[in-house]
């Protein structure tokens, strides 16, 4: 599934003539995976920023260390700041950020493992969505590089319309 994601993904940057750069958290650099994985990905992803402390969310991503305090890790605020620093700290046009609980620790009652957020953003916009995903670690990784495929994929599509 995140093959033909990525694969859909490549053709609608390309349609744009767009490049990709990805921040990301929890999923480890798994979304960078999936579309270098992807011949030819070098003419649409410009890069990848894995970020798992706060530290290198700070100090790659630009994320504001009072963001951190006041709203964690895992929360809208820092994913929406995560995206726009991709897209401030690279040549591409669209950057998806995501920062979330994996498990199967690290959960609390206001953020329970599977907590995960998103962020899509250009340089004109930024879209964010929460999503409470169930599984084991592995299952709630590979469904957030999926989400964060289809919500790149989405935000292009709805650019088109708008254009």
């Amino acid at each position: 599934m995140s093959a033909r994601l990525a694969k859909q993904l490549g053709s609608v940057l390309k349609a744009h003539a767009m490049m990709l750069a990805t921040a990301e958290s929890c999923t480890g650099g798994g979304v960078a995976q999936a579309v270098t994985r992807i011949s030819g990905s070098s003419a649409w992803f410009d890069r990848g920023f894995v970020t798992y402390s706060n530290t290198a969310k700070e100090e790659m991503l630009g994320v504001a260390p009072e963001t951190l305090v006041k709203h964690g890790a895992v929360s809208e605020a820092t994913v929406r700041e995560m995206a726009q620093g991709a897209l401030q700290y690279s040549r591409a046009q669209v950057a998806l950020s995501v920062s979330g609980i994996a498990g199967p620790t690290g959960g609390t009652p206001e953020k329970p493992v599977g907590t995960v957020w998103f962020a899509w953003a250009t340089s004109d916009t930024v879209r964010t969505a929460c999503h409470h995903l169930a599984g084991d670690r592995d299952a709630i990784r590979v469904k957030a590089v999926r989400i964060a495929l289809q919500g790149t994929i989405n935000l292009l599509n709805n650019i088109t319309k708008l254009a």
